[in-house]
């Protein structure tokens, strides 16, 4: 139990430090599941945590720690099907708010604050084209970019 002691006191002194940590869920090889990557600590300041799947790591940690500063440093709120231009080159992202899913489950964040408290927004991404997951020109799998049920 050392470990786990150990990384939350970790996760603990980065929220203490910037206002939030960036988690990553990586499948291992003998899953199907998607990587994604999501933030703790905006619970605490009565925001949603924000949530992005399908990118490698070192991508989805830079994005979110883009987004999670616009809220917390600069107040930004950022409201469901709101297009983000200026986030990925080239692309617009689009926030949406949802629940948890067996693909997307902050399990750190709820460990820390409680499931029922914790909000969820994700930074969905388009396909090469342009298209989004629930256009039907989609070109990506579906598994490439789970997205959280409606609320």
């Amino acid at each position: 139990m050392d470990g786990l002691d150990d990384w939350m006191r970790n996760q603990q002194q980065q929220i203490d430090t910037t206002g939030w940590s960036v988690t990553h869920v990586l499948p291992t090889d003998n899953e199907a599941a998607s990587p994604f990557a999501y933030t703790v600590g905006l619970t605490a300041w009565g925001s949603p945590e924000l949530v992005i799947a399908g990118l490698h790591p070192e991508t989805a940690h830079a994005l979110l720690n883009d987004l999670a500063t616009r809220v917390f440093d600069q107040a930004a709120r950022l409201t469901h099907g709101q297009r983000i231009p200026d986030l990925l080159a080239g692309y617009d992202a689009i926030i949406r708010e949802g629940q948890a899913t067996d693909a997307l489950l902050p399990g750190a964040a709820h460990a820390r604050y409680g499931a029922a408290n914790v909000r969820l927004q994700q930074a969905v991404w388009p396909d090469p084209l342009g298209h989004f997951p629930w256009d039907p020109q989609y070109t990506l799998d579906a598994h490439t970019q789970p997205l959280l049920a409606r609320p």
